[in-house]
């Protein structure tokens, strides 16, 4: 039985991808800051002989060996690492503070490597590393700052990794998710301009769901996706790639 272990899992793209990895027969260590959270993804897949949850700060100095230790107490192994948690709504670079930005480069980058140099001792060939990062750390964006820099190290990281790990077959991906449809992004279709930027700019018409998302990552853990390494994985229906602008863009007054 294959292991994954899934941080920010107790919503949004970390709770889809746990929910699907488990349904492809994974284990899932299921990583959060939020117990009740955890204890819910626990209860909803409501298989305790395959999933096991953690609610740790990663961040925290002991939280990649307290994240590796559950993993190998209750499974044995571990084949999978999804580092997906992290944080939103940045500054741009003028109006962020030191503390800011080490927030979001603890969160967003340091605790990743860190979790990553715990868990890869433990993989065997075969195995793989996803990491979640963004279209901000494939094309400029407004307000980036501190997220673009952190999603932007991720996707150094991710390459030396596929490098320096590839030849014992540990294989190391991005999965570089667009707006995707969370509760907090479903309040903002209120906005006109938010619309426009976002679903106006976007062949596929619509926003990507964390389904979308999870769907990708679970192909990366995947037999199909055994020869994919060192890439980044763009889901975002079309809006980084392209200069798709909607007719209620091109009529508007």
């Amino acid at each position: 039985m294959e292991v994954a272990i899934v941080t920010g899992a107790g919503s949004g793209i970390g709770l889809a991808t746990a929910k699907q990895l488990h349904g492809m027969g994974m284990a899932v260590v299921g990583v959060g800051r939020s117990a009740d959270k955890l204890e819910a993804l626990a209860r909803e897949l409501g298989d305790p002989q395959r999933v096991a949850t953690l609610s740790v700060d990663i961040t925290a100095d002991d939280a990649p060996q307290a994240i590796v230790n559950l993993a190998l107490a209750r499974f044995g192994r571990i084949d999978y690492l999804i580092n997906n948690a992290g944080i939103g709504s940045p500054k741009p670079l003028h109006e962020t503070d030191d503390a800011t930005l080490d927030h979001f480069l603890g969160i967003m980058l340091r605790a990743p490597f860190r979790i990553a140099r715990d868990v890869i001792a433990h993989m065997q060939p075969g195995a793989a590393i996803i990491n979640v990062t963004s279209t901000y750390a494939v094309v400029g964006g407004r307000r980036g700052g501190a997220y673009s820099a952190a999603k932007g190290g991720l996707t150094a990281l991710t390459l030396h990794m596929a490098c320096e790990y590839g030849a014992q077959g540990i294989r190391a991906n991005c999965v570089a998710p667009g707006v995707t449809m969370t509760d907090m992004v479903r309040e903002r279709l209120n906005d006109k301009a938010f619309r426009r930027a976002n679903i106006g700019t976007t062949p596929n018409t619509r926003l990507g769901t964390v389904d979308d998302v999870a769907s990708t990552i679970a192909f990366l853990c995947s037999p199909g996706g055994a020869f994919i390494n060192g890439q980044t994985i763009v889901v975002d229906g079309g809006w980084s790639s392209t200069k798709y602008l909607s007719p209620e863009i091109l009529n508007a007054d």
